[in-house]
């Protein structure tokens, strides 16, 4: 569902929003429960052909909500800065929803890949090293996206 941004004169463009994607360290994946409870998580995670993927463990509650319910909200804040005389910030966002959905294989792998050449491009070796010997205890998830938006105040 789109939605209409409220400061509308603050939004940035589709590509800024993309940079900061791409740029940003830790995004927040939130997501929901059956009953409708709200749940939001840090993540680290890699932004790669207009989709965003992540790791996680095995079990855990965000893999609850995410059986019952795939919809997903995400969220990265790029630099901020508190402007105090103003009572306000300084700030950029960006803001997607999706489906996420669980990888297997060379897609899992790919996704994998893509989380080590951005947190660590300096040990693809040992990365893929490390894939190929415990891939199987982590899960990875692409989360397909609907909407994306990114608001700024400079």
């Amino acid at each position: 569902m789109k939605r209409e941004m409220r400061r509308g004169d603050r939004a940035t463009s589709r590509e800024e929003a993309r940079d900061l994607l791409r740029s940003a360290q830790v995004g927040f994946l939130s997501t929901a429960s059956p009953a409708g409870e709200p749940y939001g998580v840090p993540i680290n995670f890699a932004f790669v052909d207009d989709s965003i993927y992540f790791h996680c463990a095995r079990e855990g509650r965000k893999l609850d909500h995410l059986r019952q319910n795939n919809r997903v909200s995400f969220c990265v804040v790029g630099e901020t800065a508190v402007l105090p005389a103003q009572f306000a910030m300084r700030y950029r966002s960006t803001i997607v929803d999706g489906a996420a959905f669980e990888l297997s294989g060379e897609a899992k792998r790919q996704g994998l890949i893509a989380l080590i050449e951005k947190y660590s491009p300096g040990y693809i070796d040992e990365g893929l090293r490390t894939i190929e010997n415990d891939g199987e205890k982590t899960r990875v998830y692409r989360i397909a996206i609907d909407s994306i938006s990114g608001k700024a105040r400079r």
